[in-house]
Formats: structure tokens, sequence, C-alpha cells
């Protein structure tokens, strides 16, 4: 029976002490991390519980842990958990004092007493720390225990680890400390509350330097190393840690929860340097009503985020000026943002050339009326005049060319994630703003735009990348990439046309300035500001605004968001390089000189180069082969005078609606000669002779109210071929007068549907349908 009872208490004392050790010994919460791809500490938040404490190290620095073990534990590695020499001379103190004056604690009960949350010292707290420290030493490691030692030690205040310890009173990461730093922060756990400002300064030094002198003794530190720590100073007051990424931090824990140490690709330097110009402009911008901004700085080679600044730097998040928000993540409205993405997608269809000309005079679609942003018209102007100038009117067109559902399946594959609704929702408005987007997809897919245009017949990816935040993100992805190199290379060659603001718009007179293909936008009620510039290199985005979405008078991409821009670009290294032209997926097409499509043969024309497989085959619409008499001045045909003495010659020729605006500012532009007195009416058919500017067709109306509160009048425009020709206006088949060199007619009409028509003294026709909405 006896034997019974002893084997069960062994049995029973084994299996206590096997698994008296819980499984995870700490699990208190930490405090998450952000850190550049050196590991230097970008942001840091407090734990739940009001600690700094900061995630179990990856490995103890040699100086601290040679520290801490000749402080704390001289046999650490020699032992198993337990001194026994230590605990015999603790046991006869203690004996002889009746209470518990000397631990004989190593390292490892130490860690055990830590995850206890050190209780009061009893004989019973100091038998259950011996058998648990035995049972840590059979889990862990020595330089396990190290680590949980110098990860959940405390170091004053409510600074906990070695880490934390480090960064709050040296600024600077563990493995950078001195033999110096190493020492004092041994010698603190022993005492937390003896790093302080203002007292027990001296203490502190004493211990510090005692140890330094132990480590000198043991030859742990030559003689020189021992000189230079001693006459270290003691650190003053705490450091704060850094905010230099507060908004990424926060974005990455709600995208990976419980992982508490994120490795970014980020550049701590340009991160700082970038926070700096943030909060410098940010202050001017909140004179003016502004109160946020971000910047996202990629490389286009690899797709790493160098620098993210997700809002202007505030030293308090808590006011309502949107501050803590990370906006580089919020979709706001594009404004003209996508306008590269539709030409380089127009480029690749074989849709259009860069010289192709684009109608821009007023239009109305379904009730839909785009305006230019200078509200003016210029009749036609080429693709990439249109682009670079960012003209509404001639893009809508594009888009109304391509449509709406194929553009948007393109912007999709890019990686736009916030396009959610239906092309028939977007409408035409979808290239003006009228869908939302991110600064993080927008500048990735320019970053991707840049890289496809230098890629090379060897080197070409099939799939579009995507940014990588973290060292262990990959850039690669599933979506098909949709543009060749040569239609990327032709659009960011266009961007380069676009001005600068400023100082900025002499850059090409210098030669050290930077080469920059870049585009701005500017969203509806100057709620949104965007810059967003490609260099072979790097891809930087830039959004200016109100996170609220109030809009603010001069809020705009070139006056708000391009002085960023340009300010960051100076703070990257420069181009080394431009992109070279990728001939190998280019061929030569002749077109016409001044409108951009293919002759049919009655243009002058020049030869460019086009994506290999767009496959452009568009006639010119604008080129007649007319018949001149013998001087010259008067159109003939084969009715009214012989072939010999007709010339014939090739003639640029614009819808009379194009023509008159178009000019206004092409003074060479020569209207079609008028047709000899006995050959009227020869072939004048083969162009529209007379054509309503103002309305379109459907177009919906709201009639002006006066300042005498009486209803205004609309007015009504058109354009013959000759402006010296009479037209007649009609309004719902009621005459209501004439027109000669000056072709407006003002009405009033009533509220709801009618007819105009427009007849000049040949009985050419035009007609409209509109409607007038009651006010």
């Amino acid at each position: 029976m006896w034997g019974g009872s002893l084997l069960l208490s062994i049995i029973g004392a084994a299996w206590w002490g096997w698994f008296s050790l819980p499984a995870t010994l700490f699990s208190a919460a930490h405090s998450p991390l952000l850190l550049d791809r050196d590991g230097r500490l970008l942001s840091a938040h407090i734990a739940t519980d009001g600690q700094w404490r900061f995630p179990e190290l990856e490995s103890v620095p040699d100086k601290f842990a040679a520290a801490l073990i000749q402080v704390e534990d001289k046999r650490f590695r020699r032992h198993h958990g337990v001194d026994l020499l230590a605990l015999a001379r603790a046991s006869y103190d203690n004996l002889r004092q009746q209470r518990v004056v000397s631990g004989a604690s190593t390292l490892s009960m130490q860690v055990i007493r830590l995850s206890r949350g050190n209780p009061p010292r009893t004989f019973h707290e100091k038998l259950l720390e011996l058998l648990r420290a035995w049972r840590l030493e059979t889990r862990y490691s020595k330089d396990d225990i190290l680590k949980l030692y110098a990860s959940h030690a405390p170091f004053g205040g409510n600074v906990v680890g070695l880490e934390a310890a480090a960064w709050r009173y040296f600024a600077r990461s563990p493995a950078q400390l001195s033999w110096a730093e190493s020492a004092m922060l041994a010698v603190l756990p022993n005492n937390p509350a003896l790093v302080h400002p203002g007292r027990n300064r001296e203490r502190l030094l004493a211990k510090r330097n005692r140890l330094l002198q132990q480590l000198y003794t043991q030859h742990i530190l030559g003689k020189l190393d021992y000189e230079l720590a001693v006459a270290e100073p003691l650190p003053a007051a705490p450091h704060p840690l850094p905010r230099l990424a507060p908004h990424l931090l926060d974005t990455l824990t709600a995208q990976h929860p419980g992982v508490q140490r994120f490795r970014t690709t980020l550049d701590a330097s340009l991160q700082q340097q970038l926070n700096t110009l943030a909060q410098r402009t940010g202050e001017q911008l909140a004179l003016e009503g502004i109160q946020n901004l971000a910047i996202v700085v990629l490389d286009n080679h690899t797709s790493d985020v160098m620098a993210y600044v997700g809002n202007r730097p505030a030293e308090d998040f808590s006011g309502d000026q949107g501050h803590a928000i990370d906006m580089i993540q919020r979709p706001r409205s594009t404004g003209s943002t996508l306008k590269p993405l539709l030409f380089a997608d127009m480029l690749e269809q074989g849709l259009i050339t860069p010289g192709s000309l684009v109608a821009d005079t007023p239009v109305n679609y379904s009730g839909f009326t785009p305006q230019n942003y200078n509200r003016r018209y210029h009749g036609a102007v080429s693709a990439r005049e249109a682009l670079a100038r960012s003209l509404n009117i001639p893009m809508v067109n594009l888009l109304s060319l391509r449509g709406v559902e194929p553009f948007l399946m393109q912007l999709r594959q890019l990686g736009f994630t916030h396009l959610n609704r239906s092309a028939r929702d977007y409408g035409l408005s979808l290239i003006l703003g009228g869908a939302e987007a991110s600064l993080w997809d927008l500048g990735t897919a320019y970053a991707n735009l840049a890289n496809r245009a230098q890629q090379d017949a060897q080197h070409q990816q099939t799939s579009w990348r995507q940014g990588r935040m973290l060292l262990t993100d990959t850039a690669a992805t599933n979506r098909i990439a949709t543009l060749s190199t040569a239609s990327a290379w032709m659009t960011l060659d266009a961007l380069l046309d676009v001005a600068r603001p400023g100082d900025e718009g002499y850059w090409e007179k210098f030669s050290s300035s930077r080469k920059v293909a870049w585009k701005t936008g500017t969203s509806y009620g100057q709620r949104d500001a965007w810059a967003i510039g490609v260099t072979p290199d790097h891809t930087v985005g830039v959004w200016v605004g109100n996170a609220d979405g109030v809009g603010r008078a001069g809020l705009t991409g070139t006056q708000s968001a391009a002085p960023i821009l340009f300010s960051a670009f100076s703070l990257l290294p420069p181009n080394r390089g431009w992109f070279q032209r990728p001939d190998w997926q280019m061929t030569k097409v002749e077109t016409c000189k001044d409108d951009g499509y293919l002759s049919n043969g009655a243009c002058a024309t020049h030869s460019i180069r086009l994506p290999l497989n767009s496959h452009f085959a568009r006639i010119t619409p604008y080129h007649q082969l007319i018949h001149l008499d013998a001087g010259g001045q008067f159109r003939v045909n084969s009715d009214c005078e012989s072939v010999a003495n007709m010339q014939g010659r090739d003639w640029f020729v614009l819808p009379p609606d194009q023509a008159e605006y178009y000019q206004q500012s092409h003074a060479d532009y020569q209207p079609l000669p008028p047709w000899r007195a006995d050959c009227q009416g020869g072939d004048s058919g083969q162009q529209e002779a007379v054509s309503i500017v103002y309305p379109q067709d459907n177009t919906q109306i709201y009639l002006p109210r006066e300042l005498d509160g009486k209803l205004g009048q609309t007015v009504f425009r058109a354009t013959p071929q000759r402006a010296d020709t009479l037209l007649y206006w009609h309004l719902d088949n009621q005459f209501i007068g004439t027109t000669q060199t000056f072709h407006e007619q003002a009405a009033q009409p009533a509220a709801g549907k009618h007819h105009l028509a427009v007849v000049d003294e040949m009985g050419n026709r035009a007609e409209r349908e509109f409607e007038v909405l009651a006010r």
C-alpha cells in the first residue's frame, strides 16, 4: 500500500513537473511595430494596456547579453535553470534572517517570475519558480530564454522589453547600442525606477560603471572600450517613439490582424523627408481651408512602396479634421486621372493615333453635357493634345468611341478595386471623375504603365503587378496585362507635354531638369486635387483635399497637388535615363499630316510609329479632292468647265461646327472656295452646308432668370460653310428670324419639347430636337 502511494506520488510529481509550465508563458498585449526595409523603426502604437511592450525579439544583441549575464546570472550558460551554489548561499542567508532576503534567482527563474506577473516573494513561490525554471530549460534553449527575459523585463515607467527601452532611452535599435548603453539597460530591470530625469542619476551611473568594470576585469571589454564606455553620459529624458508612417501601420494592422511586427519596403530616410514636405505644405494649405493630403512613392521596377504619407502629419489625431484617416486607401473622385489610361487603351485597340483629330465642340449625350475646364472650344484637337491639355469634351468623345463597358473592364483588369458599379451607372462621366479610386490604385496603375513601357523583347511580363508594402508581399498577380510596351511608351511620351506649374514650366530650358511624365486631376466641386508623375525608376502620387469632402475654391491639381509632386521628385535620385522607344514593338504607318488618319490619296502624309498589333485602319474623313478653275478661285466640275482647264487640289475640310472654333486658333485654316456662279450645286451635297452648334440633339435647357426676376432667353447658334450665307430660323415650324455673318438667334421657348430648324438660301437644312425644363 505504501509502495503504491509512493509510486503515485512520484508519478504525480513527475506529471506536475512536466505539465506545470504553461504552453504560452506571456499573453500580454504588444505594441504593433512598423519597420523599414533595413529594420529601422518607423512607427509604433502603445499596447492596449498602456505599456510600450514591443513584440518578442528575434535575437538578443551580444553586448546586452554579455552585460546581462554578468550582472544577473554569471553561471547562466552552465546551470540547468537553478544555480545550486547561489541557492545554497541564499538558503543560508534566508534561514538566518527568517525571511527571504536573497533569492538566488537565475535568469530562467526571473523569466518564470515575470510570466506570473511578479507575485509576492514567499518560500512557496520560490519553490514554484525553481521547479518551473528547470522545466523551462528543458523546453527552451539558453538563447531563447535570454530572448524571453529581454522581451518582457521592465525598464522603467511603462516601458517593457529591451527593444522598447532602446528606442525610448536612446532612439535606436538594440543592435546599435554601445557598451555603456547596453550596461545601463542590463542593470535597469533590477530597479526600473532608477531611470528618471530628476532623481537617482548618480546611483544608476555607479551601478552601470560597476558593471562595466566587471566586464573589463573579465576581459569581455578591452581597455579602450572600457574607458570610452565609462566616459559616456546617461540619457536625459526618454525620446518619443518615431511616428513616420502611422497611417500605414493602422492600415496594415487592420489588414493583418494578429501580426505585430511589419517589415515594410519603405525607406526611412525618404519617408522622413516626405513627412517634412507634407508638414510644411500642409500648414500652408490649411490657411486656405484645405486640411488633408497624401503622398505615395513606388519603385517602378520592383513595385515596392518607398514612401507612404497617408495624411498630413499631426501631433493630435483626435480632432475633426480627418488627420487620422489614411487617404491613400480612401476612394475619391478620380477627376482627369483616368484619361492617360483611356489614351493608352485606344492606341492599343487601333482606334486612334496620337495625331488623330477629335471633335471639341459643344456636345450633349442624353442629357450629359461635358465642358472643358476653361469653358472654351477648339473645334478639333489631336488626341495627344487633348490628353496633354486635359480637354474634357474630346476625351468624352473618345470614350464614346471606345465604349464605357470595355474601358471599365480594362480598368478593373489593371487593378482598380473600387469600380463596383455598372457601365450604365458610370456613363461617359467615368472619364471626368464620375468614378472613385484610391491613390493606391492610381499610383500602382501608373507604376504599371512605367514598368510596361521599359520592357524589352526578352523580358515581357504577361501580367500586371501590384504594389508591395511588406517585404513578404509578392508583386505578381494573375491579372493579364492588356497594354503593349509600345502603347505604354507612347502614352508616357504624350504626358511629357503636360505644362508644369510656376517655375517648373521652364524645365526644358535646363539640361539638369528631370523629365517627368505626369497628369493632374480635379474633381467636380474642387473637392479633390490629384497629381501623378512617372520617371523610369519611380512613380509619385499626390492627393490634396478635405477628408470630409468639402470643396475649396482654388483647389486644383495644378495649383495644389503639382507643386508637392515636383518637390517630392526633387528628393529622389536623378533619372538614370529616359524610356527607350520600343521600336521592336512598333510599325511605321503613313498618315495625313494635319489630322492623323490614314491617307485617302488626297493628303500630304508623314510617317509615324504605332503599336505593332494595333492595326489602325481609319481613313481620313477630313480631306477632299476638289477641282478649281484655272485661276484657283472657284470650284468647278465637268458640267461647267472642261477637264483641261481644271486643277485638282486636296482640301482639308472640317464640319461647320468644328471649323467655326478651329479657325479661331488656326489662322491658316481655309474654308472651301465658293462654287463658280455657273456651277452652283454641282457637288455641294458632299459636305454638310449648315450645322447647328447649339443646341445639340436632345439637349435639356434651363432658361436663365434675369436680375429683375423675369425669364430670360436662350441663344441658338449655327454655322454655314460660308459666314455670309443667309440663314432662316424656325422654332416648332414658326419662323423666328434670319441671320447673316453672325449666326446667333435668341428665343424664349416655353417649357417642354421643341423642334428647331435652320435653312440656308440654297434650301440646305439642319434640325435639332431639344427640351426646355421648367424652373
